[in-house]
């Protein structure tokens, strides 16, 4: 499909609170039906089940020594326990599910009740490292970053000291280390064939597999973080390693995790889709005008970004868009590209929780919030929405120049048409939205707001002589389908 939705379900919290409503043990082979069936009701195409590996002993050991981490703890789940913490599902043990999980038989059969529902399920790859403790840093050192005791000596931050072996922990080259975890060598080609089977192998019990930091082993990317350290010891690869996996799993869709302006270079490698960090930098902090320019990119780029509000990395939306979350979530949630929706989401839930808490706190749902989320999923639903054919409206003026502030577009797909306007501004916005030239044929049309409800009649020569007059509060949208009436 076209145009995917995407649900992100933490999986060790979103069984523990599946446990304590049945008052039993849930793990992912014993899921409920009816709640399998309500991911489907709202029209998700796909579930990412995030954290469902096997998480690192010394990791877990890390993340609670951590004073940083426990501090968010302790805003997240106040009165925590060390039984509250797992891990992070970032620092991968092993490439086998977590006892916690349910086993292969759990994650199984939870592939094959998601497929029953024609939904596919989607797994986390995580390319550039794996824990300390994973068995290769003993079996196969060399096929890590490795470093010297004078590297350890001079930055003990960025080693660690496993056997015999001085080992680089993993790193974004723009932040400091991630103390958990052991950096691959992406330029020793045993080190690619080993990670090569292990994707092939998850292949198997999945239908996508979302990326981490997809960009960390491109080979230049590589070259410009670790050539200091390997010493010209490891020359980079011809090719790049992306691309022929890709091709190896022609039915896997594959999700890059990627910033720096990198998302086009991996869609040219092969991926489907990729992060679109930028759309949500800019509902968060900048202008309509930025958010416009980026919506003119190019369809074949834009169909294949990923679009969101939040995910485990990020903040809550409903605290940090706050009043303008009913247009951004308009937005997002009828661009083209995949639309990525996140565990609480729906329910606008406002902790942001560090991936290593099994568990999270109870928070209340907002019912304006959840509302909301339950019309723009049922009216993006349809298949006008993943059929149709998009484009970018000008609005032109009403009277003032608030009408800079409105973002428009429309879906049309043989003689149905949707109109989505939003207003990023910060105060009353009104503006006029050229809409004639996509109606379908009739004199007279009804808009139905799939947001509040609400429908307006207009005539065809109404509409013909400044467009679709719009008057939307601040962090306001319309969500409109457009059927023709026959009469005015």
């Amino acid at each position: 499909m076209k145009h995917p939705h995407l649900f992100e379900i933490s999986a060790w919290p979103w069984l523990e609170r599946l446990s304590r409503r049945e008052n039993r043990v849930v793990t992912l082979a014993d899921v409920p039906a009816r709640d399998w069936d309500g991911i489907a009701a709202r029209g998700f195409t796909h579930v990412f089940l995030m954290g469902v590996w096997e998480r690192s002993p010394l990791g877990r050991e890390i993340a609670l020594a951590d004073a940083a981490l426990r501090h968010e703890y302790d805003e997240a789940l106040p009165g925590w326990t060390p039984e509250d913490v797992a891990g992070s599902p970032y620092c991968v043990n092993a490439y086998e599910p977590d006892p916690r999980m349910g086993g292969w038989d759990g994650l199984d059969h939870a592939h094959a009740e998601l497929n029953r529902r024609e939904i596919g399920l989607v797994l986390d790859f995580v390319p550039n490292h794996t824990a300390f403790d994973h068995r290769w840093t003993a079996e196969h050192p060399r096929r890590y970053v490795l470093g010297t005791e004078e590297d350890l000596q001079r930055a003990p931050a960025d080693f660690r000291r496993v056997g015999d072996a001085i080992v680089a922990c993993g790193r974004d080259p723009y932040f400091p280390p991630w103390r958990d975890v052991a950096q691959l060598n992406y330029f020793n080609p045993e080190t690619r064939r080993a990670m090569a089977a292990e994707l092939r192998a998850i292949a198997a019990h999945c239908d996508g597999l979302r990326c981490d930091m997809a960009m960390l082993v491109l080979n230049e990317v590589f070259e410009r973080t670790w050539r200091g350290v390997l010493r010209d010891a490891w020359p980079a690869p011809a090719q790049e390693f992306w691309p022929p996996i890709i091709r190896e799993n022609p039915e896997l869709l594959f999700l890059a995790e990627v910033y720096w302006n990198l998302e086009w270079t991996l869609q040219q490698q092969g991926f489907h889709f990729t992060y679109d960090k930028r759309l949500l930098d800019r509902l968060q902090g900048s202008t309509p005008e930025d958010v416009r320019g980026h919506l003119h990119a190019d369809a074949g780029f834009s169909e294949r970004l990923v679009r969101f509000l939040e995910n485990h990395d990020e903040p809550r939306s409903a605290l940090t868009l706050a009043s303008h979350l009913p247009a951004a979530a308009a937005l997002f949630g009828s661009l083209p590209g995949m639309r990525f929706y996140f565990d609480g989401q729906l329910e606008g839930r406002k902790l942001r929780t560090p991936v290593q808490l099994a568990r999270w706190a109870g928070e209340p749902a907002d019912a304006a919030i959840a509302m909301m989320y339950d019309r723009l999923l049922a009216t993006t639903a349809q298949p006008l929405f993943h059929e149709g054919g998009w484009k970018l409206l000008e609005t032109s003026s009403a009277g003032d120049s608030s009408f800079g502030d409105l973002i428009a577009f429309r879906w049309r797909h043989g003689g149905q048409l949707a109109v989505v306007v939003a207003n990023l501004g910060g105060g009353v916005a009104t503006g006029h939205v050229p809409v004639v030239g996509d109606l379908p044929p009739g004199d007279a049309f009804d808009f139905k707001d799939g947001l509040s409800g609400a429908s307006y009649r207009w005539t065809r020569r109404s509409l013909d002589v400044r467009g679709l007059f719009v008057r939307l509060a601040r962090g306001q949208a319309h969500l409109f389908t457009v059927t023709s009436t026959s009469g005015a």
